[in-house]
C-alpha cells in the first residue's frame, strides 16, 4: 500500500482569504507547484474564482505537454449566506462596518465546506491564508500538515511577531510622532505611534492577531512569497531565534503565463487596452507608474495634491484610479491637470484595473509611486523598478522600512497614519510627492545609486526561481518533505 502511494501526486490544497492580493499569488503558487508535479486544488467561493479563473486556465494550457506537469483545480464551494447582497464576496466589495462584520462572519462559516473537503479528499497538505485562523485546528482534526499563508515578506512577519508579542505601543508616550523600537530585530526598526496599529482601540481585532499569530507557529511551517537574497537576515531570525519553518518560493508572480490578466475578474479596463502602446511612445524609465492596490481610499484633497505632485514632477505618468476614487473628478482634480492628458502627451489615467505587471515591466516605466502591499512591492523589485512608498495600513509600513531602509530601493512620502478607509488621515502635499518622485527618477547620485540597487534585486529575483536558484530549491525541498511524510504515515 505505501508503494501504491508513493507513486501518486502529492495533493496540495491551497485555501487562499477571500481579496485578489491573495487569491492571485496563490493562484501563482500553485502553478509553480503544478508545474513540478502536485496535484494542486484552490478552494475558493464563485466571485473568488472568477479573480483567478483566467490565471488558472493559462498556467494549465501552458502545462499541457509538459512532462510531469498536472493541471490545477478550483473546488467552487458557496459563499455563505450572511446577509450580503448577492455577488459581494470579498474585500474590495465592502461598502461598511456592518458588511465587513459580515463578511467575517462568512470567513468562520467556511470551516464547515473546507472540512468536508479534508474528509473527502484526504489531500497531503493544505496551504491555508493565516487569515484563517480556525484551518490550523481543524487540518490537526485531520492529520492534514497545514502550512500557514499570508502573501508578506519575513521582514514584516518578524515585525508583526514582535509587536504581537511585545505590544511596545502600550509603553510609547500617548504622542502620535512617538517614536516605537520593535525590540528583538536583526536590525534597529523604529516607527512613528501614529503609523502602527492601536491595540487598545481596536482590542477584538489585537485579540485576533494574537490568535492568527499563534495558529501559524503550531503549524507545520509557513510559505513565503519571497526569496533567500532578498532578507536573508530575517531568514535567519524566523528560523533559527524564533524557530519557525519557512519555505521561501517566490516571487511566485514570475511563474505566471497570465501577466497580462491576472486578476482581472471582470476582464480588462477599457483605459487600459492602450496602456501598452502608449508606453510604447515614451522614452526609456521617463514614466513613473502610480497605484495603491484594491484597498487603499484616498479622500479628494490626496487625488488633488497627488495630481499636483505628478505634473511638478515633470515626468509622464500612468495613473490607476480603482476603487479609492468614488468621487467626481471635479471634486479633486486641479486646474490644467486634464489638459496634461489631452491627447496622451504627458499622463494617462486608468481606471479600474490595470496589467500591472506588464506596466512594470515596460523599459519606458522608471518609478512606482505604491502603497507598499507585499504583492506590489515584490512586483517592482522583480522588474528592478524602484519605488515612492506610501503606505496606508496593515504591513505596508513595515515593507516600507523594508524598501527604503534596509534594501534602498525607494524612497518614502512621509506617511505617518495607519489608517483605513473609514478614518482620516493628513494629506501629503504636492510638492513632497514631486520631490520624492524626482529622488528615485531624477539624475542625481542617489537616484543613480537606487536604482543600480533595484536592478540587482530583479536579476537576484529570476535567479531564485529559475531551476538551482533558491526558491525552486525550497519548493523541491518541500515536496520531498512532504512525501517523507506520506511514506512514513502509511508504513
Amino acid at each position: 500500500m505505501a508503494i501504491k502511494d508513493e507513486q501518486q501526486p502529492l495533493h496540495i490544497l491551497f485555501l487562499p482569504f477571500l481579496a485578489p492580493g491573495h487569491l492571485i499569488p496563490v493562484a501563482d503558487m500553485a502553478a509553480l507547484f503544478a508545474a513540478r508535479g502536485v496535484k494542486c486544488t484552490i478552494l475558493t467561493t464563485p466571485v473568488n474564482a472568477q479573480v483567478i479563473r483566467s490565471a488558472v486556465d493559462h498556467a494549465n494550457d501552458a502545462s499541457r505537454g509538459t512532462e510531469g506537469a498536472l493541471a490545477i483545480d478550483i473546488a467552487v464551494v458557496p459563499f455563505p449566506d450572511v446577509g450580503l447582497p448577492p455577488g459581494v464576496e470579498c474585500g474590495p466589495a465592502l461598502n461598511s462596518m456592518e458588511d465587513r462584520e459580515k463578511f467575517f462572519h462568512a470567513v468562520q462559516l467556511l470551516r464547515d465546506p473546507f472540512v468536508r473537503f479534508l474528509a473527502e479528499n484526504r489531500p497531503d497538505a493544505v496551504v491555508s491564508d493565516s487569515f484563517f485562523v480556525w484551518s490550523a485546528d481543524a487540518a490537526a482534526e485531520h492529520g492534514v500538515p497545514r502550512i500557514a499563508f499570508l502573501g508578506s515578506s519575513l521582514f514584516s512577519r518578524a515585525c508583526n511577531d514582535t509587536t504581537v508579542r511585545n505590544n511596545p505601543v502600550e509603553a510609547a508616550p500617548d504622542d502620535p510622532d512617538a517614536l516605537v523600537l520593535l525590540p528583538g530585530l536583526p536590525h534597529r526598526v523604529v516607527l512613528r505611534r501614529s503609523q502602527m496599529f492601536e491595540p487598545k482601540k481596536r482590542p477584538e481585532h489585537w485579540a485576533s492577531m494574537q490568535r492568527g499569530n499563534a495558529a501559524d507557529q503550531r503549524s507545520y511551517g509557513e510559505v513565503f512569497n519571497s526569496f533567500h537574497e532578498l532578507e536573508p537576515d530575517y531568514l535567519e531570525h524566523y528560523t533559527t531565534t524564533l524557530g519557525r519553518r519557512a519555505w521561501l518560493v517566490g516571487p511566485v508572480a514570475l511563474a505566471s503565463k497570465d501577466a497580462a490578466t491576472r486578476g482581472a475578474s471582470n476582464g480588462l479596463s477599457p483605459d487600459a487596452n492602450g496602456c501598452l502602446q502608449w508606453l510604447d511612445t515614451k522614452q526609456e524609465g521617463s514614466v513613473v507608474y502610480v497605484s495603491f492596490g484594491t484597498l487603499s481610499h484616498f479622500s479628494p484633497p490626496e487625488l488633488r495634491e497627488l495630481a499636483r505632485g505628478l505634473d511638478m514632477s515633470g515626468k509622464n505618468f500612468v495613473w490607476v484610479i480603482g476603487g479609492g476614487a468614488d468621487t467626481e473628478e471635479s471634486e479633486w482634480m486641479p486646474d490644467g491637470f486634464a489638459e496634461l492628458m489631452a491627447g496622451g502627451d504627458r499622463g494617462l489615467i486608468i481606471r479600474g484595473w490595470a496589467p500591472q505587471m506588464l506596466i512594470l515591466t515596460h523599459p519606458a516605466v522608471g518609478g512606482f509611486v505604491t502603497h507598499c502591499g507585499w504583492n506590489s512591492t515584490l512586483e517592482a523589485m522583480s522588474a528592478g523598478v524602484p519605488m515612492v512608498t506610501w503606505p496606508r495600513f496593515a504591513d505596508q509600513f513595515y515593507n516600507e522600512k523594508l524598501v527604503v531602509e534596509l534594501l534602498k530601493v525607494g524612497v518614502g512620502v512621509g506617511s505617518t497614519d495607519y489608517a483605513s478607509k473609514v478614518e482620516t488621515r493628513r494629506v501629503i502635499g504636492g510638492e513632497v510627492i514631486a520631490e520624492a518622485i524626482v529622488r528615485v527618477m531624477g539624475d542625481g547620485e542617489d537616484a543613480v545609486a537606487i536604482r543600480e540597487k533595484a536592478k540587482e534585486l530583479a536579476e537576484k529575483a529570476r535567479r531564485a526561481v529559475a531551476r538551482g536558484g533558491s526558491s525552486y530549491d525550497d519548493v523541491g525541498r518541500l515536496l520531498d518533505e512532504l512525501m517523507a511524510r506520506r511514506s512514513s504515515v502509511n508504513v
